[in-house]
């Protein structure tokens, strides 16, 4: 490693270059960048009021279309252009720049990971907003809109355009469906901006990519004492396990496998006729990811194999079927939208920290070439994924300050600077 990248490594800003510098100097100088800014600290209370009125509207994955509709709405009444509903169920609308510029995505994802009947009615105490999906991704929905509103009270005219909006499908078996087909139907994308919960310092840069197998055994089953004798599925299964759990993975790139649940059997004294098992396999790189699921998959057909042959019987079948598949993908860390993102953090004072590779909305556009970062909306956070899930909103403007900033760098200001983002 050269003593420049360890250096980089330590200080992320070194990577930012000269031009970049001089671009967010201009920018945070305008009079109209800080009305901006200054709107966004402003509407900090309101934001949060949005965000408790977004997260108590219901949105488990693949039912997400009564928040949509909610959030449609108060994209048109802040002023957003030609928002539509596509068949995914993703609501997108533009605000249009002067028309020679790039065109970038800045969204957050509609559904959660609770489902239907879960209590998601907000509690306030010492401080904190306690409602399942409050932070993820109640915080980056609200942040779209607040940041809407800024461009529209501060008067800014971009060169570019802005498609400003929600996904579906982001989590779990959701599969970034939404995320998937907006990059399918739309070719003119030359950048992504999505916001998760998060501080301002921290940028995601790398997608985590994932396949995942629902996995099923089936056999003929029996009685275990009189039948004994007869292959069992959920034994087929145990090899199975057995098997992954010995696989030696890669440090770097990050490659894991786990099986995450495990199903079958009918009683203590009955030889299984089926058992079935969910196994996730990930990586950040495309190559690691394929030979770590070529790797699990001939275990998985070998379990049954190895299941037949213990019982001189060939009974035992094994079905494997690819539920999950989120693109791996990486950029360099000294890319224009991580500088960009970098510059603008540094700009409100903050120490940008690159993040290590997890798998959000930005893995589809980082896997097809496209610019792409997930930066936080702002605010402390945690429990994510639990009933006890909350968020702080005291100081959580910085956030989508930071966001602000890295969309004007991005898309440009007329008068001001050109677009730091590229046509493809």
């Amino acid at each position: 490693m050269s003593k420049e990248l360890k250096l980089a490594e330590e200080n992320p800003v070194e990577l930012i270059s000269e031009h970049v510098k001089g671009i967010y100097e201009s920018l945070v100088k305008d009079a109209f960048v800080q009305q901006g800014l200054d709107f966004l600290e402003h509407d900090n209370d309101y934001t949060t009021s949005e965000q408790i009125s977004i997260t108590e509207i219901p949105a488990p994955t693949f039912d997400e279309s009564v928040r949509g509709l909610d959030y449609k709405r108060r994209l048109i009444g802040y002023g957003l252009q030609n928002v539509t509903t596509d068949k995914q169920g993703n609501v997108f609308g533009i605000r249009k720049g002067s028309g020679n510029g790039p065109t970038l995505v800045v969204c957050a994802h509609l559904d959660t990971v609770f489902p239907e009947g879960t209590d998601v009615k907000a509690k306030q105490r010492d401080g904190r907003i306690y409602a399942p999906g409050i932070a993820d991704d109640g915080r980056g929905l609200a942040a779209v809109l607040t940041l809407l509103r800024a461009f529209e009270k501060s008067g800014i005219h971009t060169v570019g355009d802005i498609l400003f909006g929600a996904t579906v499908g982001e989590e779990g078996l959701g599969d970034l469906n939404g995320v998937k087909a907006l990059f399918e139907n739309n070719n003119g994308i030359d950048g992504f901006i999505s916001i998760e919960p998060g501080s301002p310092e921290r940028i995601t840069y790398l997608g985590t990519g994932s396949r995942r197998y629902h996995i099923t055994y089936t056999g003929p089953g029996g009685h275990s004492f009189g039948d004994f004798g007869k292959p069992s599925a959920i034994h087929a299964l145990g090899r199975a396990i057995a098997g992954i759990s010995d696989i030696e993975t890669p440090a770097e790139p990050k490659t894991t496998f786990t099986v995450g649940t495990i199903n079958g059997g009918t009683s203590v004294n009955t030889i299984s006729a089926s058992a079935e098992m969910l196994l996730d396999l990930r990586s950040v790189s495309p190559d690691a990811l394929a030979e770590l699921e070529d790797k699990a998959l001939g275990i998985v057909r070998e379990a049954a194999e190895a299941e037949n042959r213990r019982w001189d019987t060939d009974s035992i079948r094994v079905d494997s079927k690819l539920v999950g598949d989120r693109p791996a993908g990486s950029q360099p860390e000294d890319s224009i939208i991580v500088q960009a993102a970098m510059a603008a953090s540094s700009s409100l004072g903050f120490d940008p920290i690159l993040n290590g590779p997890v798998s959000t909305d930005s893995n589809v556009p980082i896997s097809l070439g496209i610019p792409a970062v997930t930066l936080g909306g702002g605010g402390a956070f945690g429990g994510c994924h639990t009933l006890e899930e909350y968020y702080e909103p005291a100081g959580a403007y910085q956030g989508v300050q930071n966001i602000f900033l890295t969309i004007l760098g991005l898309v440009g200001v007329e008068g001001v600077s050109q677009p730091l983002l590229p046509r493809r």
